[in-house]
């Protein structure tokens, strides 16, 4: 058995997941069973951070993965966003790192903060 807090709605419900059977007990909505049993055969993460810039008013830039990521590759996903040192203009929704390790996932900036610099 494996325990988790469901994160997928702002109840918490605590899970409990057999391994062997899939069977999702703690749940109070559906999305609870699905999160349980994705969490035990392939767990996904977001993740939200910021790149570096070249810009003295505006020396981060909010940035954020397109979809969920493997949960073992935050480290290596977030080990290349930390290469990144933007040095030209972006607005929201426009490609930092387009298929990050093959991912098919983009990381994307989340904010329009050095498009007008």
């Amino acid at each position: 058995m494996k325990q988790f807090v469901c994160i997928v709605c702002p109840n918490g419900c605590g899970l409990m997941v057999d391994e062997n059977t899939m069977e999702v007990t703690g749940h109070k909505c559906k999305r609870g069973i699905d999160f349980g049993v994705n969490e035990v055969t392939n767990p996904m993460r977001t993740i939200c951070t910021t790149v570096k810039t070249t810009f003295a008013e505006a020396p981060v830039l909010p940035v954020r993965v397109s979809e969920d990521i493997p949960k073992s590759q935050i480290f290596e996903v977030m080990s290349e966003i930390n290469k990144v040192v933007l040095s030209k203009s972006v607005s929201r929704g426009d490609v930092i790192i387009a298929n990050v390790l093959g991912l098919g996932v983009d990381v994307i900036a989340t904010s329009d903060l050095i498009k007008e610099l």
